[in-house]
This record gives C-alpha cells, structure tokens and sequence, in this order.
C-alpha cells in the first residue's frame, strides 16, 4: 500500500473507528476450562433446551420441534423459521443463529456470554425464541 493510501487508513481509523470501538465493551475474558468440561457444560445447556421445549409442548403453550445431531440443536418453529444452537469444542464456544443473526459465546464462570457485548446465553435465547414463537417464553439453565 503506498504511503498516502496508509495515512488515509491511520486517519480513518483514529477519527471514525477507534471512537467507536471505544464505546464497545470487551469481550469477557474465557473461564479456562479442559475438554470434558467444556463438554459437559455444552451437554447441560443443550439438555437444558430441550427440557423447556418439552414442558411448553406439556403445557400446551407451543409446539417447537427439534433435532439433536451431536452438539448441534435446531428448532423449528411452526411459522418455519428456526434457531440453530451449535458447540464449537475447537474454540470453547456455543453458537446461536436465529433470525435475528449470529452470535458466539464463551463460557465466564458461570455463564455463556457473547463475545461481542457479554450479553448472557439464556437471556439473547429467551428473547429469540419469543421473537420468533410471538409470545413471552423463557428458557433458564
């Protein structure tokens, strides 16, 4: 890159970027954990789902169907759309796309939070499912 386009870049970045990345919290630092754990804390959090699908098909609140092919969990709801909760081990990280969009979390004892705004797990699912479901529904670990 020649040097007039890098002094752009530098001037781009300290007047528009970094006042903007500033304003963003960092991203929560991992809790260390070995594989067994990671995966046993991933199995809880995918059990856990279930058992709140579960109980609102009991209660008659919704049917949101779901399918479990190893750390992956989609639901489907019954407008069509769904939520996709998948276990990345490599990275120590649980995904959650829904309509809503994409977001990854890692796990800061004792919760998952995103990486991007430490929003909780539990708390961004409720929501989506809700969004999605179009009632109130909440999903606790």
């Amino acid at each position: 890159m020649d040097p007039i386009a890098c002094g752009r870049m530098a001037t781009l970045a300290a007047r528009f970027i970094d006042p903007i990345l500033s304003t963003m919290p960092a991203a929560p630092a991992a809790t260390p954990l070995s594989d067994t754990e990671y995966d046993r804390l991933t199995r809880g959090v995918l059990t856990a789902i279930e058992s709140a699908l579960d109980r609102w098909l009991q209660n008659d609140l919704v049917d949101i169907d779901s399918q479990r092919s190893g750390g992956m969990l989609e639901l489907t709801f019954p407008s069509g759309t769904k939520i996709i909760v998948n276990t990345q081990p490599p990275l120590h990280e649980l995904w959650l796309a829904a309509r809503a969009g994409g977001r990854h979390f890692r796990y800061v004892a004792p919760h998952w939070l995103d990486t991007r705004d430490a929003s909780e797990f539990f708390a961004v699912l409720s929501r989506e499912v809700s969004a999605q479901a179009g009632m109130l529904l909440s999903i606790v670990s």
